[in-house]
């Protein structure tokens, strides 16, 4: 399932250190939430991961040893491994939520650059547990409960019927 046009064409007016200050708070958040998330990638560590979403027009690079996250406008970042596909795979790929080599073979993501990094990096968050919702919730104070059975629904009607827990 892609993000309707509708949806993501704002993003182009938003300044992009906003966007980059929202992707950055919540990474933060998962990573307090989950301060081993990266121990499992040793020697990839170092490594610049892009995350490209085929339905925004943004570029997202994680380097997981320096704890960093950098939003860039969607183009071909220099990146040593690259994952792109529909935001809500992405995201369903972080919560562990659905098979990547079933969603790679079916050519709904696309990988490309260091596999080995990649497959490290899958390895690493395998075991996560990570719930963006629940992540989410924890950023909105009071709002917390609304916004968790909110991102609950969204991503229960998202993947319904596209892809199945696997881990």
């Amino acid at each position: 399932m892609s993000l309707p046009p509708l949806l993501t064409a704002p993003l182009d007016l938003v300044p992009l250190p906003v966007i980059e200050y929202v992707a950055r708070t919540l990474f933060a958040n998962i990573l307090k939430s989950h301060p081993d998330l990266f121990e499992r990638l040793g020697d990839y560590s170092g490594k610049r991961y892009c995350f490209s979403p085929t339905d925004l027009p943004l570029d997202f690079i994680v380097i997981p040893g320096n704890k960093s996250l950098t939003v860039l406008r969607a183009g071909q970042p220099v990146a040593d491994a690259r994952i792109s596909g529909p935001l809500v795979l992405l995201l369903a790929l972080l919560e562990g939520r659905c098979d990547g080599d079933a969603l790679f073979f079916s050519r709904d993501l696309s990988v490309s650059g260091d596999m080995e990094a990649m497959l490290a990096l899958r390895n690493a968050l395998d075991d996560s547990a990570i719930d963006l919702p629940e992540n989410l919730g924890a950023l909105a104070g009071p709002l917390a409960p609304l916004l968790n059975r909110a991102g609950c629904y969204v991503r229960q009607r998202a993947l319904s019927g596209k892809v199945a827990a696997w881990n």
